[in-house]
């Protein structure tokens, strides 16, 4: 799961919004039978690097042959990525548009792209679809340019909702 960085404040704001006063309010259908009605007894939270010395110790019972072939790939070795790491490079502001230069890596992503855009023409029954824009402002740039050349007008319409994710306004 990934990380989000809602407060007990933010919580509330968005139940309020949505109408409703808890978050069991969101699961109204699950039968009262399955609800967890008691305290649960779990141990005390651990630190990310608590949890994993833990996970550590557990797989440290793990016996593998030591005749067993490897194919993990060269340069696979044990290192800590902090659990924050895959939500920051997520994160638009830190990915670009640009193809990667390993052709074998650049393949399999226009591959990925192209197939994708295909299905969605053929699921909206549009001529054109595109995938391949990793930012807000190129995508929306180039939907526009596609929109003149069909209408040849200059006048265009934009909500202040947009790039709501981004700016954080609404």
């Amino acid at each position: 799961m990934r990380y989000l960085p809602h407060t007990d404040q933010d919580i509330q704001d968005m139940l309020e919004k949505i109408g409703i006063a808890s978050m069991d309010d969101l699961f109204p259908t699950i039968p009262e039978d399955f609800r967890v009605k008691r305290e649960m007894c779990l141990p005390q939270p651990k630190t990310e690097w608590e949890l994993n010395a833990h996970m550590e110790e557990l797989a440290s019972k793990n016996t593998a042959s030591p005749c067993a072939k490897i194919f993990i790939g060269a340069g696979s070795y044990a290192h800590h990525i902090p659990a924050i790491i895959p939500y920051l490079i997520s994160r638009s502001e830190f990915t670009t548009a640009y193809t990667p230069y390993q052709p074998e890596i650049s393949q399999g992503t226009l591959q990925g792209i192209y197939e994708f855009q295909t299905m969605i023409t053929e699921l909206l029954g549009t001529e054109v679809a595109t995938a391949s824009h990793y930012d807000c402002g190129t995508a929306l740039t180039e939907a526009l340019l596609i929109a003149l050349r069909k209408k040849k007008k200059l006048t265009r319409w934009q909500s202040l909702l947009l790039f709501i994710h981004i700016t954080g306004k609404s």
